[in-house]
């Protein structure tokens, strides 16, 4: 395009710009009267305006437009609307004659007056009358047009019939520019420009049918809607990529919103581009995305869709594949089966896979969603949005928009709470907003249900709900939302559903990669992470080889587990697991079984496996063992005990596992100034070695030097040493000189 330059107050020079965004600029919009002579103090004015307003360009159609060349002047008028910036007119007089000027009424100044941002108004002598902004009321007032279209609120608030109307009244040199002055109101564009009536009539029924293109979509628009601004804004740009057919995937974890976004994303594409066709097919499974192509056919009234052996994913792809389909957005949600798009189909009709039948057009997009990021890395490629968590305040908006009492959410510590537990899934805030709602309870109220037993708070999250927004064959709360998921995963991946098991039956923070169980290869396990991970049940830590399970996760897995009857079972393996690899309480390795005492203490506190266990005995001794190392006495005290009390049962109380369990929770009484019972429990554990396994036995000499140990805490210094010689000299004689434990009672004072 052309722009004029101010080189020196009285000259100005042509120049070539590549697009219309190339450099800042402003541009002259004026009227002309036959015969005028003012047409260079015109031009004169305007550099001198937009040198004082920080602009070295500007514009002014009479000299940047080679009116001679229809496809520049086509490629002007199409750009203009969207080119105008920062308007000068030119008045005769002020106040008395501003309303009557003939700008107001002129065919093209119509989009001058609406598009830009800033508009200023100046006399014939070059004083600044005001702006759009401050003169709006009169501008109202004698052109009719809205003062919220002059206040520049988007142009999808008002009907193409009342658009049509702003322009009604004005005139035009040609007779065809009425028509076209409307192109950028309207948001339509065409080739050619100066084809007199017949052409302006072909663009008035463009124009005027704007608005009647196809919009299937099976939901009405989403009130509550709330954030995800970021996630929408890259949406928006990516469906603008022309040339070829773009394909994008919204991926994130089920609940997370990513219909509602998806619904969010049609309904601001209808309100910027009403001739865009809209099409939504569900593709939950293979029934319900048949019927839908059906009715789309039908809606689309396609040729030979009524035909019983017709295929209508053929003539839906052909259909859009077409020139005069137009602009289209295809949109496949819930399509999670990676299996339905590339297995071949079985049909006698079809010989191809349903991915074959995706139509290909430069005028159009398709947008999945799903839960499976490897399923939408394989059918958009790189073209991959994820939905995150919600974050705090679009949480709270949406938890307040869903309550009959919105005020609850003025208890901000229990507002907080409450998210925190919901993990800020949307899903899950909507159900509960809704149960809630039903019983008329406080947020606390909700809060100590959530407490509650594992069993009863799958219930409370088990509730069903209407949203009236939801596929009416699929299950809409949060604890059997992910159901489906989990089956999925089952079938495609094994070693997934596996891991996933086990992860259920440990603590779902921080599960180091090396507790996972083995799998036939490398690649197998990373396979089976990646799985998890896509499916966003999992997320990676990134300063170790580590990972968190979604805590809601967590819960409905253990809830698939215990309905599939496999909850005991995956404790057990669980349990036999981490017996294998929890390491001693060597302090070597601390540092490992620090990172695994968490994962312990959740399977140990499980009470629906047999407490009395071989793996399960042993694997509690050797945790009470490492918190014994670690100082946590009072922690160990509850597990030395336990291990006790089971090896009293399954072994018989004079079983020398049974004695050790014994001296281990003596040995936590003293470490906690606890004498008395530390005495009494040494005392029996010595008497009973002595008889099982002899008096010197070093076992039994343990014993006695743990006694000694507390008497001397005590203070009873001759009772100590008596028992401490006696230990040293059988100790000398049973184990040598130089035995540790020998020089060990030797060291004792």
């Amino acid at each position: 395009m052309r722009l004029l330059k101010r080189v020196w107050p009285d000259e100005f020079s042509l120049v070539e710009v590549a697009t219309h965004n190339t450099l800042p600029y402003a541009i002259l919009s004026h009227t002309w009267i036959h015969g005028e002579e003012t047409g260079y103090e015109k031009i004169k004015f305007c550099g001198e305006q937009a040198a004082k307003d920080g602009f070295l360009y500007f514009w002014v159609d009479t000299c940047c437009i080679d009116k001679s060349n229809p496809a520049e002047l086509a490629t002007a008028i199409n750009s203009m609307f969207r080119d105008e910036i920062d308007v000068r007119a030119n008045q005769s007089t002020w106040e008395a004659m501003f309303r009557g000027s003939r700008w107001f009424t002129r065919g093209w100044t119509l989009q001058e007056l609406i598009a830009p941002a800033i508009v200023e108004f100046f006399s014939k002598e070059g004083k600044l009358l005001g702006d759009k902004a401050s003169l709006e009321m009169p501008i109202h007032q004698e052109t009719k047009i809205p003062i919220k279209a002059l206040q520049g609120n988007p142009f999808s608030d008002f009907s193409i019939e009342e658009r049509e109307k702003w322009a009604a009244q004005r005139q035009a040199t040609e007779q065809e520019d009425i028509v076209y002055c409307l192109i950028g109101l309207c948001e339509v564009s065409m080739p050619l420009y100066g084809e007199g009536r017949e052409r302006a009539l072909t663009l008035d029924g463009l124009v005027t049918s704007k608005g009647d293109a196809p919009f299937i979509v099976p939901y009405d628009r989403n009130p509550y809607f709330t954030g995800r601004e970021p996630q929408l804004a890259t949406l928006e740009d990516k469906l603008s990529e022309q040339g070829q057919t773009t394909k994008l995937a919204i991926t994130g974890l089920g609940g997370v919103g990513k219909t509602q976004l998806l619904l969010e994303l049609v309904y601001r594409t209808r309100d910027k581009h009403a001739n865009c066709s809209i099409i939504w097919i569900p593709a939950t499974n293979m029934e319900s995305l048949e019927q839908a192509y059906l009715d789309v056919a039908q809606e689309l009234a396609i040729a030979g869709w009524e035909d019983d052996k017709a295929n209508v994913k053929k003539l839906v792809q052909d259909y859009l594949g077409k020139e005069s389909a137009g602009d289209w957005l295809l949109v496949f949600d819930n399509a999670d089966d990676i299996g339905m798009w590339t297995d071949m189909s079985d049909s006698e009709r079809e010989s191809s896979r349903l991915i074959d039948y995706l139509p290909r057009s430069k005028h159009g997009c398709i947008v999945f969603t799903t839960r499976d990021r490897k399923t939408a890395v394989k059918l958009a490629k790189k073209n991959v949005v994820e939905v995150p968590e919600m974050n705090e305040d679009a949480a709270i908006h949406l938890l307040q928009s869903c309550l009959m009492d919105p005020g609850l959410v003025n208890n901000k510590p229990d507002t907080n709470t409450l998210l925190k537990e919901l993990t800020h899934l949307p899903l899950a805030i909507v159900q509960a907003a809704a149960y809630i709602n039903e019983n008329g309870i406080a947020f606390s109220d909700y809060l100590l249900l959530l407490a509650d037993q594992e069993e009863d708070v799958i219930d409370l999250l088990s509730e069903e709900f209407e949203d009236g927004r939801g596929y009416q064959d699929v299950k809409n709360p949060i604890a059997t939302t992910w159901l489906i998921s989990f089956e999925k995963i089952r079938q495609r991946d094994t070693l997934a559903a596996k891991y996933l098991s086990f992860m259920a039956c440990i603590e779902p923070k921080n599960i180091p990669q090396l507790l996972l169980p083995s799998g036939i290869s490398k690649k197998k396990e990373t396979d089976a992470i990646g799985t998890l991970n896509a499916y966003s049940f999992i997320t990676k830590r990134s300063a170790d080889k580590a990972f968190d399970v979604h805590r809601l996760v967590h819960l409905a897995t253990r809830n698939w587990l215990r309905k599939q009857e496999l909850i005991v079972q995956w404790t057990e393996k669980t349990i036999s697991r981490l017996e294998e690899v929890f390491p001693d309480d060597n302090h070597e390795n601390r540092s490992v079984w620090r990172t695994f005492l968490p994962h312990v203490r959740y399977v140990l506190n499980s009470d629906i496996v047999d407490k009395d266990g071989a793996d399960r005995i042993k694997l509690a001794w050797r945790f009470g063992m490492s918190l014994y190392s670690d100082g946590r006495y009072k922690e160990a005290e509850v597990q030395f005990l336990e291990a006790f009390e089971a090896n009293k049962r399954v072994l018989g109380e004079e079983h020398p596992s049974t004695l050790t369990s014994m001296a281990n929770l003596a040995s936590t009484y003293r470490n906690q100034g606890r004498w008395k019972e530390a005495e009494d429990l040494e005392v029996l554990v010595m008497e009973m070695r002595k008889r099982v396994l002899g008096p010197e036995h070093p076992s039994t000499l343990t014993s006695m030097a743990n006694l000694a140990s507390t008497y001397r805490n005590q203070g009873r210094w001759t009772e100590a040493e008596d028992l401490e010689v006696l230990v040293m000299e059988t100790r000398k004689r049973v184990l040598g000189h130089e035995h540790p434990d020998t020089l060990t009672s030797m060291a004792n004072p």
